[in-house]
């Protein structure tokens, strides 16, 4: 079996200590702050609480997508070092940057006629993304071969549950994903709405709640209903949040007391540069293994 690496891009939202820890490599996007251009290196030439401070102060972050020649000179270390490569890309449904991932493997095959990239399209975001990652992270630790996780992962991303609420709907607005008059009664009326990632990996509302404790205990009921075996769900539990640690930490105490057995506890991850470009401070998301998410009938 040939040595393969496992990679991704920092829209996964796990920190840095626990990517390099793993030797998992990752794509930097790049986004825009202030008029200054930032590769995101998960929070060490701009820390996440300094991000979000500027944020608060009225800064209107922008994200790019990461471009071909990029993703094609990542790709082209492992090879030479006669790696295979299984790359875990962000959702196609919020980014280009699966495809761009696609682009480049195709145009290193005639280089590397021996070698494997395969992109898989994780369909998720945030540290959902990190959550289908750290599974695939698992499989490989036990032997797994690339092709079973390429497997594995195109059978059960569709099983990540994203379930998050924001406190804040201004930069949701400003991504389209709510309309201006509904940001205005929401944050007056103090509208938590529940989202979550659908089939097609794109952002969906589902619930109008009034209130983040309130969003919060109907996440913890849409677990109950979609995760495997209820309340004996024993399989990682991942939260990131938006520079609102207080509020994960709230949602987390509740996962902890309605599923006691989750492998490792539930972990709190930040939300990076990337995402929380999109979303502002003040989201706190929920992600477990469930009922696959199915396409919503047009």
């Amino acid at each position: 079996m040939s040595e393969y690496i496992l990679s991704c891009d920092t829209a996964v939202d796990l920190n840095r200590e626990y990517l390099e820890s793993r030797n998992i490599p990752f794509i930097s996007f790049p986004f825009t702050l202030d008029g200054v251009d930032y590769k995101d290196d998960l929070g060490v030439t701009l820390s996440y609480e300094d991000f979000y401070k500027k944020i608060d102060k009225g800064s209107m972050p922008s994200t790019s997508q990461i471009n071909i020649t990029e993703t094609a000179d990542f790709f082209e270390k492992f090879l030479k070092e006669g790696k295979d490569i299984l790359h875990l890309a962000f959702s196609s449904g919020l980014s280009g940057t699966c495809n761009c991932a696609v682009n480049a493997a195709e145009e290193l095959k005639s280089a590397y006629p021996d070698r494997k990239i395969i992109v898989i399209d994780s369909l998720a975001a945030s540290s959902g993304h990190g959550l289908l990652l750290d599974a695939l992270y698992e499989l490989k630790e036990k032997g797994a071969s690339i092709e079973e996780l390429a497997e594995f992962a195109e059978n059960n991303k569709l099983r990540v549950q994203h379930w998050f609420y924001t406190t804040d709907l201004t930069h949701f607005k400003r991504g389209g994903r709510i309309s201006p008059a509904a940001c205005a009664i929401g944050n007056l009326l103090n509208l938590c709405p529940l989202m979550n990632v659908d089939a097609e990996g794109k952002l969906a509302v589902r619930y109008k709640i009034k209130g983040k404790k309130k969003a919060a205990k109907e996440a913890v009921s849409k677990m109950l209903e979609l995760c495997e075996g209820g309340k004996d769900y024993n399989k990682r539990c991942f939260i990131s949040n938006s520079g609102c640690l207080e509020d994960a930490e709230y949602l987390a105490g509740l996962i902890s007391e309605t599923f006691p057995d989750i492998d490792g506890g539930v972990k709190i991850f930040d939300i990076g540069t990337i995402i929380g470009s999109h979303t502002g401070r003040g989201t706190v998301a929920l992600f477990f293994f469930g009922d696959e998410r199915k396409e919503e009938e047009k």
